[in-house]
């Protein structure tokens, strides 16, 4: 499916973000947009994260499953990106701030396009204030983290070293008057030096999905999702393909076994995954249940 470049005037923009010190002009965005009556949550952190922060994120997110909440991210590798995923896994809706245009052409990082569209096939949507061709540059982040947190009633930091580019989001939530969270990190490690600087100086520290259920007073989905997909009516490509996946194999491979053209065969594994029933991790894929 094909997800076209729209345009938002000021009036159409999530309500917070009229609100920030030079707000944008013009927003574009892909996908869809986050329903207005939906808390939004950022989370930010550190690209080069520890077992212990990967771990923080899963538990975090995982514990809003079932709640009426926004995960917003930079898309970026690390934090950001852990992030998205588990919104998907846990069926969550996701929004990506990249820092350049959403043309796949100039998406960034380019790693994570196929985490894009995971994000845009999941319901989720890209957003960008940039022109659709613009590269990321070193300008265009710091310029971008003003709206991940500016359009959110909270930013949570997971991990993040002493010169962190999270420490700038971070930074602006205060000056938004937003909700700054802070999961506390390990004493003796680098990458918790950030975060824990800002629970000396008031952040309010997360341990549980509970402080933040509380902090932002969600409310339990009166709806079921409809994302995931009831076994019985995997589509005969899906079912090849898990069928194939009694042993993991790697992506090239598992495509060659199954006989579908490649791009058929791409589109299956993707929706496969966002149903939960298989993962991918260092281009391998295996079966979750």
């Amino acid at each position: 499916m094909d997800y076209p470049i729209q345009s938002l005037a000021p009036e159409h923009f999530p309500p917070l973000l009229n609100e920030i010190p030079q707000p944008p002009t013009i927003l574009n965005y892909r996908g869809s947009l986050p329903p207005p009556d939906v808390p939004l949550l950022s989370v930010v952190g550190s690209r080069q994260y520890t077992s212990y922060g990967k771990a923080a994120v899963a538990h975090l997110i995982g514990g809003l499953a079932g709640y009426q909440v926004g995960i917003v991210s930079g898309l970026a590798i690390g934090i950001d990106g852990l992030a998205h995923e588990a919104a998907l896994k846990h069926n969550l809706y996701t929004l990506a701030i990249p820092g350049g245009g959403l043309n796949d052409a100039v998406l960034y990082p380019a790693r994570h396009k196929r985490l894009a569209h995971q994000i845009l096939a999941a319901g989720g949507g890209l957003l960008s204030e940039y022109q659709p061709d613009q590269r990321a540059a070193t300008w265009t982040f710091p310029q971008r983290n003003r709206l991940v947190c500016g359009m959110c009633q909270a930013t949570l930091v997971i991990e993040a070293a002493a010169k962190s580019g999270s420490l700038i989001t971070a930074r602006m939530t205060v000056d938004y008057n937003r909700e700054l969270l802070v999961v506390p990190g390990d004493i003796f490690s680098m990458m918790s030096s950030g975060t824990n600087q800002f629970l000396k100086l008031g952040a309010t520290p997360v341990t549980t999905a509970e402080d933040i259920i509380a902090l932002l007073s969600l409310t339990k989905n009166t709806t079921t999702s409809t994302k995931q997909l009831p076994l019985p009516n995997l589509t005969p490509e899906q079912v090849t393909l898990r069928t194939l996946l009694t042993t993991p194999l790697p992506t090239d491979e598992l495509i060659r076994q199954s006989g579908l053209p490649t791009t058929q065969a791409t589109v299956a594994l993707m929706q496969l995954e966002l149903a939960g029933y298989i993962t991918l991790t260092d281009g391998v894929y295996r079966q979750t249940n």
